[in-house]
């Protein structure tokens, strides 16, 4: 299955992508008297996104060509979700990147780093440039997105307690973290630092995913590339590691890592591709000070 949001649609605005038409749920639930939730983050926390997507393989596809949708190219896709969220990154997990960092994450252990609620955006939304921060990067990442309230999660058992996947731009000011290691948190901390979206696609939709191809775009050019299977820690490995420290919440979002960064300025376009998913991009903008909200 694969969600999106509708942006502009009010509250209730979750998606179903199927072909190349988007179908709504509110349009699902008047057509055909269901009661799904209609936002993408209440399908996942009451549990609903896994019911949701088992009916859509038994029967949905026979039933949605009657369904009002708008074509794909036309629909204006907006942010996922915001809300109470945790977001957990992963550093330095591709071999290549490590190397050229001339890091070594300690067995079993990946860098990691928390990113404030603050930091989401969705596609289409600024990256704004904080003034004075210095340089910053932007990075390509594939999101893991929680489907179940879940702690210690072996690897075998995490695909289970997966929604699916989703494109992830994750933020860096890389300067203020040159000046100390320990600054890691703050210098990706900062409003706007992680965009993800547009689509959350299911397992089942993906495939082979270690064969997964992850792209750090700028400007329409792929600057770095990469699959799953170059990655140090496996997605299954990641989401096991923060179950064991932590409560895992559904609609909580790990990034796994990153196949290179791109410095970002003022006019870029900084993008995600992954696979076949739908691209992230985020246009890139000098932050304006302002005074009073």
């Amino acid at each position: 299955m694969r969600l999106v949001t509708l942006a502009g649609s009010g509250p209730g605005s979750a998606g179903i992508v199927a072909g190349n038409r988007v179908f709504p749920l509110t349009g699902i639930n008047e057509s055909l008297g269901t009661a799904w939730p209609t936002t993408v983050l209440e399908l996942l926390r009451t549990g609903e996104a896994a019911a949701l997507s088992g009916w859509l393989r038994e029967r949905g596809q026979e039933v949605l060509t009657a369904i009002p949708s708008v074509p794909l190219e036309q629909a204006h896709l907006g942010p996922l979700y915001h809300g109470a969220v945790n977001v957990w990154g992963v550093g330095a997990n591709f071999r290549k990147k490590a190397a050229d960092m001339a890091v070594v994450p300690p067995e079993q252990e990946p860098i990691c780093f928390l990113k404030p609620a603050s930091t989401m955006i969705g596609p289409g939304e600024a990256i704004l440039l904080p003034d004075g921060a210095g340089r910053i990067t932007a990075e390509a990442e594939i999101g893991l997105v929680i489907g179940k309230t879940c702690k210690h999660v072996s690897p075998e058992e995490a695909p289970h307690v997966l929604a699916g996947i989703v494109p992830t731009l994750d933020m860096t000011a890389q300067d203020i973290h040159a000046r100390n290691p320990r600054f890691l948190g703050r210098s990706k901390s900062y409003d706007t630092f992680f965009s993800f979206g547009p689509e959350l696609v299911s397992m089942d939709e993906i495939g082979d995913l270690d064969a997964l191809d992850i792209q750090t775009v700028l400007n329409g050019s792929v600057r770095y590339r990469s699959s799953v299977s170059d990655m140090i820690y496996s997605p299954w490995l990641i989401l096991s590691y923060f179950s064991r420290m932590m409560t895992l919440y559904p609609g909580d979002i790990i990034m796994t890592g990153t196949p290179g960064s791109v410095d970002i300025q003022d006019g870029d376009t900084a993008e995600c591709r992954i696979g076949s998913l739908l691209p992230l991009r985020n246009p890139v903008v000098q932050e304006r000070i302002s005074t009073v909200f």
